[in-house]
C-alpha cells in the first residue's frame, strides 16, 4: 500500500481516513460494551451476502433498542461504496473484511448508570480490514482443536444469543482458560445443561452417517455462513439437523466443522484432546468446501493457504 494512501472508515455519517477515525473513551461501546456488531466479507473484492449481514445487523440493532440514522439501504450502499474504495489499495489477491457497529451513543456522565444516554445519536462505524489469511492456514493444514472450558455460554434467559453484539467478558474468559490447554485451541463453549453451543466466531457442527447436524438455534447466533451450509447441504441432497447435542456425541462423531464468514468452513480434528473421527479433514468438509468454493468462483482453500 503507498505510504501516500489508507483505507476510509465510515463513522458518525461522514466517510474519512482511518487515522481520523476516532470515539470518545465516554463512548457507550467503551464504558458498557454495549454494541452491536456484524462482519461480512468479500470474495474476488465483491462483497458476499452483504444485504443478509445487514439485515441481521439491523434486527440485532431493533433488539438492542439503537436506532441508526441511516436506512438499511443507505447502509447497504455505503457498505458498497467503502468496499471499492478500500479494495483499491490490496493486492489482487487480498479480500476485505467489511465490519459494522453501532453503540447506543456518548456517555457524558455515567456514574452508576447503564442507562442515561441521553439524546446523543448512536454511535455509528463501518469500516473494513485485510483479511488475515495466515493466521487460519494451520487450520487447514492441521486441522483445529477445540476445548471446552468450565465458563459457560450465557444463556438465552438473559440475551438472545440471536442478537450480534460484543458484550464478550465471557469469550475473553473462556479463551483464557482454553489456552491453558492449547495456546492455539479454539473455546467451545456449553450451555447451562451441557450441550454443544459455538465458540466466539464460528459456529460448530459435527457430522454423524452422513447427516451435518447444528446445536438447536434456541442457543446459538445462527450465523450466515451456517445458513449457506443449510442450503449447501439441500442442494447435495444432504440432510442438515438442528438439535441438542453434547461432548460425547462430538467425540463420537464422524467429522466436525467450524463455520463462519472469514474463512468459510475449517475441519475441527479435536476436542478436549481427544480426536473426532480419523483425526484428519473429512470428506463432508471437504464436498461442502468445494461447493461452497464453486459457488463464490474462488478455490477457498487455496485461497488461504496461498496466503
Amino acid at each position: 500500500m503507498p505510504s501516500h494512501e489508507e483505507p476510509h472508515v465510515y463513522l458518525r455519517g461522514q466517510t474519512v481516513p482511518a487515522s481520523q477515525a476516532h470515539i470518545a473513551i465516554y463512548d457507550a461501546a467503551v464504558i458498557l460494551g454495549a454494541t452491536v456488531t456484524d462482519l461480512a466479507r468479500t470474495f474476488r473484492q465483491q462483497p458476499y451476502r452483504l444485504e443478509d449481514h445487514v439485515g441481521r445487523f439491523y434486527r440485532s440493532c431493533r433488539y438492542a433498542r439503537i436506532e441508526p440514522q441511516e436506512t438499511l439501504e443507505e447502509t447497504v450502499g455505503i457498505c458498497r461504496e467503502l468496499v471499492d474504495r478500500n479494495a483499491a489499495l490490496l493486492r489482487p489477491e487480498q479480500e476485505l473484511a467489511v465490519v459494522l457497529f453501532i453503540s447506543p451513543g456518548e456517555f457524558a456522565v455515567y456514574a452508576g448508570s447503564a442507562g442515561m444516554a441521553g439524546d446523543a445519536p448512536p454511535t455509528f462505524c463501518i469500516h473494513t480490514f485485510p483479511l488475515p489469511f495466515a493466521l487460519w492456514k494451520p487450520y487447514f493444514t492441521e486441522g483445529v482443536h477445540v476445548v471446552t472450558p468450565s465458563v459457560r455460554h450465557v444463556p438465552p434467559q438473559c440475551v438472545d444469543p440471536k442478537i450480534k453484539c460484543r458484550s464478550r467478558m465471557h469469550w475473553w474468559l473462556a479463551d483464557q482458560e482454553t489456552h491453558l490447554v492449547d495456546r492455539r485451541a479454539v473455546s467451545l463453549c456449553l450451555d447451562l445443561d451441557g450441550n454443544v453451543t459455538e465458540t466466539s466466531g464460528s459456529n460448530f457442527l459435527i457430522v454423524r452417517d452422513g447427516a451435518v447436524i447444528s446445536p438447536s438455534p434456541r442457543s446459538i447466533l445462527r450465523g450466515i455462513s451456517l445458513e449457506t451450509v443449510a442450503e449447501l447441504c439441500a442442494e447435495t441432497g444432504r440432510p442438515f439437523v438442528e438439535r441438542d447435542f453434547q461432548v460425547y456425541d462430538v467425540v463420537n462423531a464422524d467429522e466436525a466443522m467450524l463455520a463462519t464468514t472469514p474463512y468459510c468452513l475449517a475441519p475441527a480434528t479435536r476436542i478436549n484432546g481427544l480426536p473426532i473421527g480419523s483425526g484428519m479433514p473429512g470428506p463432508v468438509f471437504g464436498q461442502l468446501m468445494g461447493a461452497w468454493s464453486q459457488r463464490v468462483g474462488v478455490d477457498i482453500v487455496r485461497q488461504i493457504a496461498a496466503a
